[in-house]
């Protein structure tokens, strides 16, 4: 039997683990493990739909956006369908998710045969959302090319040209007129308005993913409190019955409360009236504590040194003491 080399064996291990590895990654890819079939739809914007949004056919989530690609005058979306069936004359639509502008796209499957993988959703059979934000974005544009001044000429125009006409017509072009000035005289106030709507609306576009995140955080909140309502509704009431005990309490009790109150107050004007001396008193106490705590803070016994107990003559040594005169002393 032929000896295996050891150099090919790792080599082929290594190469297994890496290729597993990399696998690990794109198993949702892989057509045994039921990653669903993908599609594509022609739209003719992608009015911001954008990869990782969801699918759903009648409201419920089947998948995924892939890709969104521009091509040639249409955009190609390229979507996978889990566990769902689509039909050869199925249409599209990219459907507003949230107020804040999140899209997702909606599959209506219709048709007698299931669609080819490789026939895409034409144009004919998909529609755009209305996106409130370019409108609004259109509109600033479309009223700032106006000339207001030759707006305002023209309504003055027309009024001098009516101005034989009966008194109530007049009346109404004469409304008209100053209406027209009255723009005019606004021209500048409206601009700056409609150029601030533009930045609140494109604010409002960027900070659509926080936007998201913070209703989608508030969702579990709402519910925590609507599955404790009954524990807050019975925490309410114990409050209101306690307030209604404690101003029972106080109304049959008012008679001794209202002495003790006024005693207190006494005493508190006492104590602001010698505030100073109190604080000089806490100040002379400190060094007296620390002393103390020094003292018999090390055991059971007091750690103190008593100086000039004893007179400066006595001998360290204890016995027979000799007199001072014969050791020299006084």
């Amino acid at each position: 039997m032929k000896k295996r080399s050891p150099l090919v064996a790792g080599a082929l291990g290594i190469m297994i683990v890496l290729l597993a590895t990399v696998s690990v990654f794109f198993l949702d890819k892989l057509p045994i493990l039921g990653a669903g079939s993908t599609y594509t739809a022609q739209f003719k914007e992608a009015a911001g739909l954008k990869p990782g949004n969801e699918v759903r056919i009648a409201g419920v989530k089947v998948g995924q956006v892939d890709s969104v690609e521009l091509d040639g005058d249409r955009v190609n979306v390229d979507f996978r369908v889990q566990d769902a069936w689509v039909g050869n004359n199925s249409s599209a639509s990219i459907q507003i998710k949230t107020v804040l502008g999140q899209k997702y796209l909606a599959i209506d499957p219709r048709g007698d045969d299931v669609l080819k993988p490789k026939d895409p959703i034409p144009l004919e059979r998909t529609t755009s959302p209305y996106d409130v934000i370019d409108a609004f974005s259109d509109a600033a544009s479309t009223i700032e090319d106006i000339d207001t001044t030759q707006l305002a000429s023209s309504f003055e125009t027309l009024s001098q040209a009516f101005s034989e006409t009966p008194a109530d017509i007049r009346a109404s072009l004469d409304g008209v007129s100053r209406l027209s000035q009255t723009i005019a005289s606004r021209d500048a106030e409206l601009q700056r308005l409609f150029e601030a709507t533009g930045q609140t609306s494109k604010v409002l576009a960027d900070r659509n993913e926080q936007f998201t995140r913070l209703i989608a955080d508030a969702g579990p909140l709402l519910e925590e409190l609507n599955n404790r309502q009954q524990a807050i509704s019975q925490l309410l009431s114990g409050t209101r019955r306690l307030s209604t005990e404690l101003t029972g309490l106080v109304r049959d009790n008012e008679e001794q409360i209202t002495p003790m109150l006024e005693q207190l107050n006494g005493v508190i004007d006492i104590l602001n009236e010698n505030n100073e001396a109190v604080e000089r008193g806490l100040q002379l106490y400190s060094p007296f504590v620390r002393m103390y705590a020094n003292v018999v803070g090390n055991g059971r016994w007091l750690d103190i040194t008593l100086a000039n107990l004893t007179p400066p003559g006595l001998p360290l040594i204890p016995g027979y003491r000799q007199p001072a005169r014969d050791l020299g002393g006084n």
